[in-house]
């Protein structure tokens, strides 16, 4: 199984050169630090910044630049500061690429469920809505099940949604799976991981067509 640096590292492999990015809270975060080398690729955060950086080695920390996460990071040349604003401007016009998100659920129809639990407080639902309204493209970093060992790729989300018919891919700690219009489909099993396990830990539909490669992380 992957753990949470090998779920953004395997995400990082979908990043394309020109991409304009945002990372969700949590492992997508992660995903800046691996980047390939030589990729121009702008990370936007929605609290305000375009060209975000890797976030910042131990002392050297900077308590005035952060992420939407409220995570400290670093930027890089020709990063720009404005207001959200103009951040929430340029994700309704579309000017994003690819979304990168967390999820507590998402559909076998490709709907999301990531801002709130029934019964919990919760902050806010952040730029998640206009994110997934918005965004070219959406991945989701995930884990495949909850705490409980109940699957949270599911034939419809039980929990409010933030989004329909959005999500394309998806990563978790067993899988690379695609979203079509027939349901979850594998596309890779994490290493180590049998095809026989992502389908016990999926409820959704899941298509396998034939032999499933083991996803290259390095």
């Amino acid at each position: 199984m992957l753990d949470k640096t090998g779920i953004a590292k395997r995400i990082a492999k979908e990043i394309r050169d020109g991409y304009y990015v945002n990372l969700g809270i949590g492992i997508p975060t992660l995903v800046a630090n691996y980047i390939p080398r030589g990729m121009k690729v702008v990370l936007q955060s929605e609290n305000g910044l375009l060209g975000m950086g890797p976030f910042p080695f131990e002392g050297e920390e900077d308590p005035d630049l952060i992420n939407a996460g409220k995570q400290t990071i670093t930027t890089v040349p020709g990063s720009a500061f404005f207001d959200s604003a103009m951040s929430f401007g340029m994700i309704r016009a579309r000017k994003v690429d690819l979304t990168i998100l967390g999820a507590m659920e998402v559909s076998e129809t490709g709907d999301i469920a990531n801002w709130k639990i029934p019964g919990k407080m919760v902050k806010g639902m952040g730029g998640a809505m206009d994110l997934v309204a918005s965004a070219k493209l959406i991945i989701v970093a995930m884990q495949h099940v909850n705490k409980a060992g109940e699957s949270k790729l599911l034939p419809k989300c039980e929990l409010p949604l933030t989004g329909v018919r959005c999500v394309r891919k998806i990563v978790t700690e067993l899988a690379v799976i695609d979203v079509t219009h027939q349901g979850f489909k594998l596309i890779e099993r994490a290493p180590g991981v049998s095809t026989e396990q992502i389908i016990n830990a999926t409820a959704g539909k899941l298509i396998v067509h034939g032999e499933i490669p083991e996803m290259i992380i390095d």
